[in-house]
This record gives C-alpha cells, sequence and structure tokens, in this order.
C-alpha cells in the first residue's frame, strides 16, 4: 500500500446521477454498458485505508444498489 491508499475500481449495476456524486466524494463515478446493454457504473479511485473501503461498501449497501465486483488496480509504484 502506498502513502496515499490503494485504487480501487468497484462495478455496480444501474445507473448512478448526478446526486449519488456527492456520496462518494473524491471517487471518479463513471456509466458504461454492458454486452446486454444494460447500464453499469464504474467506480474508482485512490481509497485511504480498509475502513474507508468498507465505507463505501456500506454506503452501496445501504442505497440498495448490486455490486458486480471489486478490484484493486496495481499502480505503477507497486
Amino acid at each position: 500500500m502506498n502513502a496515499e491508499g490503494e485504487k480501487y475500481e468497484l462495478c455496480v449495476k444501474g445507473h448512478l446521477d448526478e446526486r449519488w456524486m456527492v456520496r462518494f466524494e473524491g471517487m471518479t463515478v463513471k456509466t458504461n454498458f454492458d454486452q446486454l446493454q444494460s447500464p453499469i457504473t464504474l467506480i474508482s479511485g485512490l481509497v485511504p485505508d480498509q475502513a474507508a473501503l468498507h465505507g463505501i461498501l456500506a454506503t452501496i449497501r445501504d442505497l440498495g444498489i448490486t455490486v458486480i465486483s471489486i478490484n484493486r488496480v496495481e499502480t505503477e509504484n507497486e
């Protein structure tokens, strides 16, 4: 882990519009479409520690959003 944290990409089902962006402050939120043209949202960015990651997951749970995948992304420093 670097001093700033670790980069994660979380893929969730559906489209998150602008009003949800504040819940994921500091993260990049992008909507794409899967092979069936169903909307999926990619939430990515640096997460300072495991407690912060669990906080993001708790927010996703509280919003009733279905998680498709969670991946730690290796950075150039690793």
